[in-house]
């Protein structure tokens, strides 16, 4: 039986957080862009961009990035992957990149997407913004900006709901799963 880790209030009160906490960061927008990993990073980049430009009264380039390419286990899979698009239609060159996903676990991911990044250009920084850091690291990765830290056992499965795929917003962890 799942339980539940953030319901819909609590959730969106850390996204706002993080959204503050990016512009403090940030001194503001200037130069600021947000960066999705697909599939469930993308709904954060997009509720930090509305609540930025709610707060800011400006709308931030944000731009959607698919890692399959980019994953160190891409060809270790019995079928092929699965590609998705990558959108990313400005240059982030010099741009301060705020990467965005939904839970950060071993860091793998996030590797990947750093990698992926690269390929567009020579940005100024990237910080990374997630919903759940939940631990376990495998590589020298942290985010910047989380919503909530949960110790959890490697076999445990958490999974961040958003209402525009998943029909509700919500972090559930699920025991023993893997």
């Amino acid at each position: 039986m799942p339980s539940t880790l953030l319901n819909s209030q609590e959730m969106n009160r850390a996204i706002s957080r993080i959204a503050h906490e990016i512009l403090e960061k940030n001194h503001g927008t200037e130069n600021l862009v947000l960066v999705g990993i697909r599939t469930r990073g993308v709904y954060l980049a997009e509720r930090l961009r509305d609540k930025i430009a709610a707060i800011e009264s400006t709308t931030l380039e944000m731009g959607l990035l698919d890692i399959t390419l980019y994953r160190d286990d891409v060809g270790q899979a019995a079928q092929k992957p699965i590609l998705k698009k990558t959108e990313i239609p400005f240059s982030l060159s010099d741009k301060k990149i705020v990467l965005c996903d939904d839970v950060l676990f071993t860091g793998r991911t996030i590797r990947a997407a750093i990698d992926g990044i690269m390929d567009f250009g020579r940005p100024a920084c990237v910080q990374l913004a997630v919903i759940i850091d939940r631990g376990h690291r495998e590589l020298p990765i942290r985010p910047d900006f989380v919503g909530k830290n949960i110790p959890t056992s490697r076999d445990m499965m958490v999974k961040v709901k958003f209402k525009e795929v998943d029909g509700e917003d919500k972090v559930v962890v699920h025991e023993g799963a893997s």
